[in-house]
């Protein structure tokens, strides 16, 4: 037990490393371009932290996988430098018996993929979905940075000099437009405002904004008379009601809902699934032979083939998975014959490393 201990301690250790460094790249990233559209006034800056957790199960299910395959190889690379490996076989510690402790923590791993591929991804995916396209199918004046102009697209351009504490009202509004009459003549609208919000209509869905003690000015090209209207109160319709965006994809769906649709798409996506906590075993397997390193080569000799090995396996996976959603492979074969042969490999390899002495 003290040995399981260890060495299962020394592989997580350095798998949460690997993990939390690969998530912050990773989610920094996704970060930075979410930040970027909210900055254009694309999405409002208070949904940011949602999208960035719902993306957190489609990152974690591709990212443990390797954290836990580089972990094995940087803790028993270290252990194999220190001769802690040559000790520990010395006293009778069989290969095949670190192999069993190895998989104990791969259980671990499996099922937290598991639990983000079969359920958490899709379900956060489709809730991110949901919350990009409330946003693609209505111009929502809370994403305005108070002080900027920002383009809302159809010719309108905004400008708000502050906001009340909880985001709802806005203060000193500009808004400028491109309209047309009855008669098709293009004019130009230019309202302001001293306070406005946003409201919805209960019966229609129907989006306005209610703007109070402003002026409304109309402005024909060409023409140097303009149009002066003063009001107490004005709402201009934003949007109506929204439509509900099309998520009957395999992506969105259920793994429930999968098993039960025999549609190419569904069937490689539930493929996929089923195949990513299998992953994390072939991985392992693969992990076992390739730490061994010779003490004058260093514990990230074979770091680098090892990479390639991973992004060899995770791209046939993805070549299959559109190669059977496309109609251009059997789903009936589908993704299992690179599982195999993964695991053929990580036999061939841990089979000719006992041969030769060199797993411990």
């Amino acid at each position: 037990m003290i040995i399981f201990r260890y060495l299962t301690r020394e592989i997580l250790l350095t798998m949460a490393a690997v993990a939390g460094v690969l998530l912050l790249v990773i989610m920094g990233s996704r970060f930075i371009r979410y930040f970027s559209n909210a900055a254009e006034g694309d999405i409002p800056v208070s949904i940011l932290g949602t999208l960035m957790l719902f993306h957190l199960p489609g990152f974690l299910e591709l990212i443990l996988p390797l954290a836990f395959f580089l972990g094995i190889l940087l803790a028993y690379g270290q252990l194999y430098l220190n001769s802690e490996i040559t000790v520990l076989v010395a006293c009778g510690t069989s290969p095949n018996r670190l192999l069993q402790v190895s998989l104990v923590p791969a259980t671990l791993v499996a099922i937290l993929v598991g639990l983000c591929s079969l359920w958490l991804t899709p379900a956060g995916a489709l809730q991110n979905e949901v919350l990009l396209e409330e946003q693609r199918s209505q111009i929502d004046f809370s994403a305005l940075t108070p002080g900027r102009f920002q383009d809302f697209g159809g010719g309108r351009t905004a400008y708000t000099e502050a906001m009340n504490e909880d985001q709802s009202r806005m203060q000193e509004i500009f808004i400028s437009e491109r309209q047309s009459r009855g008669d098709e003549t293009p004019e130009s609208v230019v309202t302001r405002a001293e306070t406005g919000y946003q409201t919805v209509d209960p019966e229609t869905g129907s989006r306005f904004l209610v703007l109070a003690d402003g002026k409304r000015y109309s402005v024909d090209p060409g023409r140097a008379e303009a149009e002066r209207l003063a009001f107490g109160t004005y709402a201009v319709r934003l949007s109506g009601a929204a439509e509900s965006p099309d998520l009957d994809v395999p992506e969105y769906a259920t793994t429930s809902a999968l098993f039960s649709d025999d549609a190419l798409p569904a069937r490689a996506h539930l493929q996929w699934r089923l195949g990513l906590p299998l992953m994390v075993f072939i991985l392992t397997l693969l992990a076992m032979p390739l730490s061994r390193v010779n003490p004058r080569q260093g514990r990230f000799a074979k770091l680098l083939p090892a990479i390639f090995l991973y992004v060899a396996y995770l791209s046939l996976l993805l070549a299959a998975l559109d190669a059977i959603g496309r109609g251009n492979w059997p789903v009936a074969v589908g993704m299992w014959p690179i599982h195999g042969g993964f695991l053929a490999i990580g036999l061939a390899m841990m089979v000719r490393a006992q041969h030769k002495g060199m797993s411990g």
